[in-house]
């Protein structure tokens, strides 16, 4: 059956040479083998340090499995001529790099960006690191929770007046990920203009930082630091958890419209005229009086009655979900963020979905994640039979 090209992935035909490991560079180089570009996984003769963490299961990590989908594994030492030759003729024949490496030491084992020119013009070179390759930091190792402390990230989480929190997913890593896969594929889109590859550089520090949103507006205009709110909103009162007659349900009401919507709800639309709360200015610095109102009238009736009724009058609202009760949720039952993949004598692996919807060509799992190593010989043998 032939495959019209209408109906190829986004990336089919772009070979990705993927020198990254852990997290950050594996999650971008994912994303760009889910939407169809051939991912060439190196790896150490001791291999991704992922394969041996986490819970395993038939023997294999499942952590890496999740990261590593529609990739090939070649096995190559980087100390060796022979393995830093073979890597060049595989640069010869890519059209991206992703490198997770600190600064200057891709270079330092013989590929610089001259030398990267040299062998693949068209080359795109797309870098991931904790803090950019420019400023005094430029060396410093760096790991999510580190990152997540001097972006400002954690500076902002908990309540005021505890410790700053760290957030439970690796969340630098990951952003810096996905902002490398979007500079991959800019980058690629202008490659088809004038032929010409270029270089793309990430950091886990600037990707997190980037997403502080109305905090770092408010700190520009005010100078000062954000105070830390919990589950409540920084800007705007009422919003946050709130307790029913038999547990929490979370309410986001942004503006004063939603806000009249849920006061009606609840029987206080009169609140809106009561001189304490008739700004947000004056909710806000009234909040827990605020907080303390609406717990009360929502004692009235049960959570999932709560979650219907406000959702029907359109004002957001839900309920703290434990994973568990997440992939047991209808909905993400319909959006399939679940997948179970086959990996031969492995068993089959559940793994996170694809987040990205496309109508005409879907992502899916064209390769489960690789043994170490397992398409050495396939790839390799193709460069030298070429």
């Amino acid at each position: 059956m032939t495959t019209s090209v209408d109906m190829l992935p986004p990336l089919q035909g772009v070979r990705v040479v993927d020198l990254t490991r852990v997290l950050s560079g594996p999650f971008c180089s994912m994303l760009l083998g889910d939407m169809g570009a051939e991912v060439i996984k190196i790896e150490s003769p001791s291999g991704d340090p992922v394969r041996g963490q986490g819970h395993h299961k038939n023997g294999f990590s499942w952590y890496f499995a999740g990261f590593n989908r529609n990739k090939k594994s070649v096995v190559l030492d980087l100390y060796s001529d022979e393995g830093r030759s073979d890597l060049a003729r595989l640069i010869k024949t890519a059209d991206v790099l992703v490198e997770n490496f600190r600064p200057g030491v891709l270079a330092k084992m013989g590929f610089s960006q001259e030398r990267l020119d040299e062998l693949n013009p068209r080359l795109v070179v797309a870098s991931v690191n904790g803090f950019g390759s420019k400023g005094p930091y430029t060396d410093r190792p760096a790991f999510d929770f580190i990152a997540q402390a001097m972006s400002g990230f954690m500076s902002v989480n908990g309540p005021e007046g505890e410790a700053p929190l760290r957030a439970a997913q690796p969340v630098t890593d990951l952003v810096a990920g996905l902002y490398t896969a979007f500079g991959v594929v800019s980058a690629l889109h202008g490659r088809n203009r004038d032929g010409r590859g270029q270089a793309v550089e990430t950091s886990m520090v600037n990707g997190v930082l980037s997403m502080m949103a109305y905090l770092a507006s408010e700190h520009f205009v005010t100078g000062e630091n954000p105070q830390r709110t919990g589950n409540d909103h920084p800007l705007v009162a009422p919003y946050g958890l709130y307790d029913t007659a038999d547990g929490q349900i979370a309410i986001a009401p942004s503006n004063d419209q939603v806000l009249q919507r849920l006061l009606t709800e609840i029987g206080l639309a009169e609140l809106l005229e009561d001189p304490r709360f008739d700004s947000n200015a004056k909710r806000f610095e009234r909040r827990d009086e605020l907080h303390g109102i609406l717990d009360a009238a929502l004692a009235s009736d049960t959570q999932e009655n709560w979650i219907i009724r406000l959702n029907r009058a359109g004002v957001p609202t839900g309920k703290i979900q434990t994973l568990k009760d997440v992939f047991d949720d209808p909905q993400i039952k319909a959006q399939e963020m679940s997948i179970d993949v086959p990996h031969g004598d492995r068993g089959d692996v559940r793994m996170l979905g694809f987040p990205v919807k496309l109508s005409r060509t879907p992502c899916e799992v064209r390769l489960p994640a690789p043994e170490l190593g397992e398409h050495t010989e396939e790839v390799l043998s193709a460069l030298r039979d070429g």
